[in-house]
């Protein structure tokens, strides 16, 4: 009787386990998408980055856009769990698109925001150490590898991003993404908005130009961190 007992023990111990292990991976999914996201405070002032970027391009590309893409991703996810919790497949689907864009506008600038830094506060320059290193042993130097990502971002047709990306296959990649779409194939370093409402105010239609500005601004302190947590 006694064995018979620790048997029943066996069993019940893992068949308890897979269900508190679904009812854990339940919460976690409805906390997420009941989660409420908030536009991040920056770092410096709007004017801080002037003349590379203006306060008013500033102030309406934080304020305006990426606080749009915020409640539209708050939106985009409580309407989600609404029809999850009602088992509408269809429209869980059909906000998938919504979703993805402006969760995308939201990583992407918050990215955006630390990638950059005032001049007094380091912004500029150029990265040292191991991020340095690498760089040059990919494109040459810095100065190839910045005529090499700003060829290729100035490309983009329509909108996108820019982006320095780490991969543990293949090492340090420039990579474009077009609209909002995350970068998620590389864990990104560096993104460089190109939509107009980025540069526009500043430099009219010629993306070039702000390209070539911004390096006048990035915080590669913030870039260096992300590649040494990366690798």
């Amino acid at each position: 009787l006694g064995t018979n007992r620790a048997s029943k023990a066996t069993v019940a111990h893992p068949m308890l386990s897979r269900r508190t292990l679904r009812s854990a991976f339940s919460s976690a999914r409805k906390a997420l998408f009941s989660t409420k996201h908030a536009l991040p405070d920056l770092k410096y002032d709007y004017g801080a980055l002037e003349p590379t970027i203006s306060a008013q391009i500033m102030e309406l590309h934080h304020s305006k856009h990426h606080q749009t893409y915020v409640n539209n991703l708050n939106a985009a996810l409580e309407t989600y769990a609404d029809a999850e919790a009602k088992g509408d497949t269809a429209k869980m689907i059909a906000l998938q698109g919504a979703i993805k864009f402006n969760g995308g506008g939201h990583v992407n600038h918050t990215i955006f925001w630390e990638n950059l830094a005032p001049t007094s506060a380091g912004g500029g320059g150029e990265p040292s150490g191991d991020l340095l290193g690498a760089i040059e042993a990919k494109w040459g130097s810095m100065d190839n590898f910045m005529k090499a990502f700003n060829a290729k971002t100035a490309a983009i047709q329509g909108s996108g991003w820019g982006w320095l990306g780490y991969s543990a296959d293949s090492g340090l990649d420039i990579v474009t993404m077009a609209n909002q779409d995350p970068l998620t194939s590389h864990t990104p370093l560096l993104g460089i908005d190109v939509w107009e409402h980025a540069y526009y105010l500043d430099y009219l239609n010629a993306r070039p130009k702000y390209l070539e500005s911004i390096w006048k601004v990035v915080n590669w302190k913030d870039v260096a961190a992300r590649y040494e947590a990366a690798k």
